[in-house]
C-alpha cells in the first residue's frame, strides 16, 4: 500500500506533541494552536478571522503543514480564471471563497491548475486534498470524493451575439454541432438531449467535446459550432466580459437548454482525511451565517445561486 505523501510529517507533528507533553487544548497559545494562520483580508472590506475550534477540527496532517492543496480547471469565469492575460495568479469565486474558508479554518488553501477530466484521479491519487473548480455534486462522483455542497446554478448556451440560430427551445440544436468541455456534468446532459432529438425523429446533436472551455468558446468564434453548453453563470459572465459584450449572447431557462436536476455545485474533499469534510462544513456554514459567503458572490454579480446551508453529499442523482 503506497505512503501518503504527508505521513512523515504527521508523524513527526504527532512525535513533538508526545514528546512536549502538549496536547490539543483549547488554550490557543499552545503549541499545537501556534502554528494556526492569523486574519485574512479576502476582499478590501472582508477579513476573515480564524476559529480555533475549526481549527481542531481538522486533521493532524493538515494542521502540521497549514496548507490544504486545492486543484482547479483554469479557466472557467467567473468561478475561477487569472487575474491577466499571461500571469498565473488565480481569482474567482471558487478561489476567493477558498481563501475565506482557509483563513476560518486558520490554514492556507493553495490553489494549483488541474485539467477538469484529470481533478478527480488526481485528488485519489493524493496530490491534492480538495476540488474547487463549479463541480457538480454527482452520486458517481461521490465515490471518489466526499462534497460540500456550496452553490446552485442550471446550464446554458453562449451562442454568438443576438443568437442567430435562434435558439428557443432545446430540440433546435439538433442536428447542428455544439461544444462542451469534456468530463463535465454538461457533456452528461448534452447526450440525454440526443433522445429528445430522436423522439421529434430529429438528426443527432453532433457534440464536439474539449479540454478547456476556453477552446470551446474558441470554436464557437470560428463557427466550428454554434453553441456551447456551460453555465449559466459562466456563460453570463463570458457574454458580458468578452470583447466588451459584443461577441456573445446566452439563452438560459430550462426549455433552451432541457431538464436538468437540482444538483448542487460542491468542493469535493480527499475521502483519505478523516474530518476535513466535517471541518470545512462547519467553517463554510460560519460563512454564510456571517455574511462574507453573500459578499463574495456579489463581488461577482451573483448571489442568486449562493444556498442557504452547506449540506454534504447532497446529489440528488
Amino acid at each position: 500500500m503506497p505512503v501518503h505523501p504527508r505521513s512523515t510529517a504527521v508523524s513527526v507533528a504527532l512525535l513533538t506533541l508526545l514528546v512536549s507533553g502538549c496536547g490539543t487544548g483549547d488554550d490557543a497559545s499552545s503549541p499545537a494552536r501556534s502554528r494556526m494562520a492569523g486574519p485574512v483580508a479576502v476582499l478590501p472590506d472582508l477579513t476573515i478571522k480564524p476559529n480555533p475550534a475549526f481549527y481542531d477540527m481538522l486533521p493532524a496532517d493538515i494542521r502540521a503543514e497549514g496548507v490544504v492543496r486545492v486543484a482547479t480547471d483554469v479557466p472557467y469565469p467567473p468561478f475561477e480564471m487569472y487575474t491577466e492575460e499571461g500571469s498565473d495568479r488565480i481569482t474567482g469565486i471558487d478561489y476567493d471563497l477558498g481563501q475565506a474558508l482557509g483563513a476560518r479554518l486558520g490554514v492556507r488553501f493553495e490553489f494549483k491548475a488541474q485539467k477538469f477530466d484529470g481533478i478527480l484521479p488526481a485528488v485519489q491519487a493524493g496530490k491534492f486534498d480538495a476540488v474547487m473548480s463549479a463541480m457538480t455534486d454527482k452520486k458517481a462522483r461521490q465515490k471518489s470524493v466526499d462534497f460540500v455542497d456550496y452553490l446552485n446554478a442550471g446550464p446554458g448556451w453562449l451562442v454568438k451575439k443576438g443568437n442567430p440560430e435562434n435558439i428557443a427551445v432545446v430540440t433546435d440544436v439538433c442536428g447542428k454541432p455544439v461544444g462542451v468541455q469534456t468530463g463535465t456534468n454538461h457533456q452528461k446532459l448534452l447526450q440525454q438531449r440526443q433522445e429528445l432529438c430522436k423522439a421529434k425523429n430529429l438528426k443527432p446533436i453532433p457534440i464536439l467535446a474539449f479540454s478547456k472551455d476556453s477552446e470551446a468558446q474558441l470554436a464557437l468564434r470560428s463557427g466550428k459550432v454554434i453553441a456551447d453548453y456551460l453555465d449559466e453563470v459562466t456563460a453570463a459572465y463570458v457574454a458580458s466580459n468578452a470583447d466588451g459584450g459584443k461577441s456573445f449572447s446566452t439563452v438560459t431557462g430550462r426549455a433552451a437548454v432541457g431538464e436538468y436536476s437540482a444538483s448542487p455545485m460542491g468542493i469535493g474533499l480527499s475521502k483519505d482525511h478523516p474530518g476535513l469534510k466535517e471541518a470545512v462544513q462547519a467553517a463554510l456554514q460560519s460563512l454564510m451565517d456571517d455574511g462574507s459567503y453573500r459578499k463574495i458572490l456579489t463581488k461577482y454579480q451573483v448571489p442568486g445561486i449562493g444556498i442557504p446551508r452547506a449540506t454534504v453529499n447532497g446529489a440528488l442523482d
